[in-house]
């Protein structure tokens, strides 16, 4: 996985999710305390959902073949939609029927020091490893907000290890409240309340990630930024004299699709073309290094027809893309 991949920030939330899971379900067997087994869960699934993006990103250097000719990046973004799922029905639901059957059944807390003492334990860890994930995310966030990253950032581990980290401390926090009302009131109704607490918010962070994942899944274009940079790279102002119109796809975090139908003279020959489009994909790849498949078609200029779009082409029964349409 590349750096953007976040590799280290997801390393981070492995180790100390699977150190905090252990130690949860131990106070779990020592005290009781529904909080800390759905907690123990949340911080199991955790650990297979870093373990996913992990594979995902090992599997997405897959070179391409015949069958997938635009590789596997994308494999990236399965395996970030595969988190959601696990974090909604293992630790989620898990947390929401937990909660209930405590709160149906409750019963004292036994050698409170447990979860109290495991939970203080766990919020240090996983304190360190959110500190990771925003030190890794700031690289690639720029200027922007912690919302326009998470919604926008191509690379889907940082923001799944972002949320995952933040639902983590919160839960956390959540289950030391649960904890600590049922020690002072006497009442474990309280444990279980926290339990259900826990799982409405790993439900709302997986349907968060699901939302955003699904959105890579379906395919989304580059970046303005990006697009400026593409935009202003394709015209030479010699042979290719204007963009007609183009379109962008991400195949992966860091590899890009550009398709575009560019203007040149209309006297120009197949060689002065062809060696324009040459010296046109040459700086589109030094403007911007992750466009890696570029698909540049000449035709003479017609503001008329240029103002259609590539959706006039794309139209069943539309005319075919030719220069003599112009």
């Amino acid at each position: 996985m590349s750096a953007s991949g976040g590799t280290k920030a997801i390393v981070a939330a492995l180790a100390a999710n699977l150190a905090i899971a252990a130690a949860k379900f131990v106070a779990f067997a020592f005290s009781g305390s529904s909080s800390m087994l759905a907690e123990g869960v949340h911080s199991l699934a955790d650990s297979g959902n870093q373990a996913l993006l992990l594979v995902g990103g090992k599997r997405a250097q897959r070179a391409a073949t015949p069958q997938h000719p635009f590789g596997y990046g994308r494999e990236r973004y399965i395996y970030a939609f595969l988190v959601s799922i696990v974090l909604f029905s293992v630790g989620g639901m898990f947390a929401l029927y937990e909660g209930y059957e405590k709160i149906k059944h409750p019963h004292e807390l036994e050698h409170w020091y447990w979860p109290v003492g495991v939970l203080v334990f766990a919020i240090i860890a996983e304190t360190f490893s959110f500190r990771m994930a925003i030190k890794e995310s700031n690289v690639l966030r720029g200027k922007h907000s912690w919302k326009e990253f998470v919604r926008h950032a191509k690379a889907p581990e940082l923001p799944v290890v972002l949320l995952e980290d933040l639902g983590a401390l919160v839960g956390l926090i959540l289950a030391l409240g649960g904890v600590g009302l049922a020690l002072m009131t006497g009442d474990a109704v309280w444990d279980g309340i926290g339990t259900i607490c826990i799982g409405v918010l790993l439900i709302l962070i997986a349907l968060v990630l699901a939302v955003e994942t699904k959105s890579l899944l379906l395919g989304e274009a580059a970046g303005v930024e990006e697009v400026q940079k593409i935009d202003a790279a394709i015209v030479d102002g010699d042979t290719v004299t204007g963009l007609i119109h183009m379109r962008t796809l991400h195949l992966g975090p860091e590899e890009l699709l550009v398709a575009a139908k560019i203007a040149v003279q209309h006297d120009d020959s197949a060689t002065e073309i062809a060696s324009a489009i040459n010296a046109a994909e040459a700086r589109i790849r030094e403007a911007v290094p992750i466009a890696r498949v570029i698909y540049l078609e000449p035709d003479i200029y017609s503001k008329s027809e240029a103002a259609k779009g590539p959706d006039r082409e794309a139209a069943p029964g539309g005319p075919a893309s030719h220069g003599s349409d112009h």
